[in-house]
């Protein structure tokens, strides 16, 4: 839609929620990526900004996006980092291999399966206010990656779970509110539990020609969730066995016949909320995971 309908056809909460609970995209970029928004941490692995999230862009039917990947280093040696077909809907060759580990009662089968899950990431466009690092980034609209943690936050605002508050869509321009973007490090890994949201407020005093100006920098969020943009089950499944090791016996890798049996359809995974469905909060750990496939 255009900006001038954005007023009279804005995202309604209840819209919001109910894709939520619905399947998402996936995501085809590289971590070299410079549209994609990244918080920087200090020595201690502290760090703050303070964002706003925006809304769908014309022809874009939600303000985000998700999509699952898989990211591990095989017995080969070699890593495998690519995006889930599931992200898409369709049948993936490490969810399959996940499944029948899972399934087969074997304690080490079920580490492995958990090593090789699948993360679940948001993509967003969003308009950095504050980012006391990177003080260039400020009033620039970029995509942001992020996790369940966050995602959660957001639907919290949507669904407040007490009576004396009242339901905000962050992703409005008018009636949202900041994001002020907390990270701890707690245990040697990233934590946003201190995240929250501002009061609610309209975006630069509602000033339609500020808002009309981010408003056509938005990203197209739909090259995300476009199939064309993901690599076919026959080359996810070739590059999974490379990674895995063919003809590994024993306890390591799959055999020849049982990556072959990968085209068999899989079986109902009993815990698949274990096995597969882990949430990633890090996207930096995938992006080093990646550079370091770049560099075998």
């Amino acid at each position: 839609m255009s900006f001038a309908n954005l007023k009279s056809n804005r995202d309604q909460i209840a819209k919001l929620i109910q894709a939520a609970d619905q399947a998402g995209g996936g995501e085809k970029k590289s971590y070299a990526d410079d549209r994609i928004w990244k918080p920087t941490v200090d020595k201690a692995g502290n760090g703050y900004a303070v964002l706003r999230f925006l809304p769908s862009g014309e022809g874009q039917e939600l303000p985000w996006v998700r999509y699952w990947d898989h990211g591990f280093k095989g017995p080969t040696g070699l890593w495998y980092i690519e995006n889930s077909l599931t992200s898409i809907g369709q049948p993936d060759p490490v969810g399959e291999l996940n499944s029948r580990l899972w399934n087969s009662g074997i304690e080490s089968d079920k580490d492995r399966a958990r090593d090789q899950k699948r993360r679940l990431h948001y993509v967003v466009n969003m308009l950095v206010l504050q980012d006391p690092s990177n003080p260039t980034n400020e009033g620039k609209v970029f995509l942001y990656k992020f996790g369940k943690k966050i995602f959660d936050k957001i639907m919290d605002s949507m669904q407040p779970e007490f009576a004396d508050e009242s339901p905000v869509n962050p992703f409005d321009f008018w009636e949202g509110a900041d994001f002020k973007l907390k990270i701890r490090n707690v245990e040697g890994y990233r934590n946003y539990d201190k995240s929250e949201f501002a009061a609610p407020t309209a975006l630069y005093d509602a000033d339609d020609t500020k808002l009309e100006a981010v408003y056509n920098q938005l990203h197209d969020l739909s090259e995300f969730s476009d199939p064309k943009n993901y690599k076919s089950y026959d080359e996810l499944k070739a590059k999974l066995a490379r990674v895995l090791g063919e003809e590994a016996v024993g306890g390591g890798a799959p055999t020849v016949v049982q990556m072959n049996q990968m085209n068999e359809p899989a079986p109902a995974p009993v815990q698949p909320e274990t096995a597969e469905d882990i949430p990633s909060e890090d996207d930096d750990t995938m992006s080093y995971f990646a550079r370091l496939a770049n560099e075998d």
